[in-house]
């Protein structure tokens, strides 16, 4: 049996246009504020830590697969209360989403979402990030990039050259400013492998220096 789920967010027309036309119209938004979508929400989010792996899957199918973005939101933030229970096959069922509806919102939060099961589980750090390497959507390329992104002293650095050297002259934006940030806040652990990272060839971006380099000394 197919399991209902409510559509629970009002529809608050004066904010709309004001957050469709700040994601560059790529998708319809509802118009709730992100601190009152996150009080509607809450409920919803503790009685998930109580459902089964097929309800929780069902819901963050359903709620994702919603034309409005509030609930992919939602959606990424069921399995984000989540994560630490899932499986690796959990994970990797949810993996077709990522690659939905990509912008860089939705990539940033689902990253979170995979970045944390990783930190919780490294054994399974080098399966996880073979996901997201070498793919053709750069979308997905940017969550390998960052998927290290808070692990500091758990950091596998071969597996973050690796990432970073793939892309290092990748033209989009979106890639360059995941280098730049990978290698930033990496700095804050370890300065010198950051620095000598950016001094190797071929040269990083100059919007990659300028990130990766910002907590560096002059």
């Amino acid at each position: 049996m197919t399991e209902e789920w409510p559509r629970f967010f009002p529809f608050e027309p004066e904010n709309a246009h004001k957050m469709a036309a700040y994601m560059k119209n790529h998708f319809p938004f509802l118009g709730v504020s992100a601190p009152e979508r996150k009080k509607l929400e809450a409920p919803w989010l503790k009685k998930s830590k109580q459902w089964e792996w097929p309800k929780l899957c069902s819901a963050i199918q359903f709620y994702f697969h919603q034309p409005e973005r509030e609930y992919q939101y939602f959606a990424i933030d069921l399995a984000q209360r989540n994560y630490q229970r899932l499986t690796i096959e959990q994970l990797h069922e949810l993996l077709p989403l990522v690659g939905e509806k990509t912008w860089w919102d939705s990539i940033d939060a689902w990253r979170k979402v995979y970045s944390d099961w990783c930190y919780a589980h490294p054994a399974n750090l080098v399966e996880v990030f073979g996901w997201f390497y070498g793919q053709e959507d750069f979308w997905l390329r940017r969550v390998g990039i960052n998927l290290q992104l808070k692990f500091k002293e758990q950091t596998d650095t071969d597996l973050l050259q690796k990432a970073l050297n793939a892309d290092r002259t990748t033209s989009e934006f979106f890639i360059q400013k995941a280098i730049g940030w990978s290698l930033r806040e990496y700095s804050k652990t370890n300065p010198q492998w950051v620095q000598a990272f950016c001094a190797s060839q071929p040269p990083l971006s100059p919007l990659a220096l300028r990130e990766g380099r910002k907590y560096l000394p002059k």
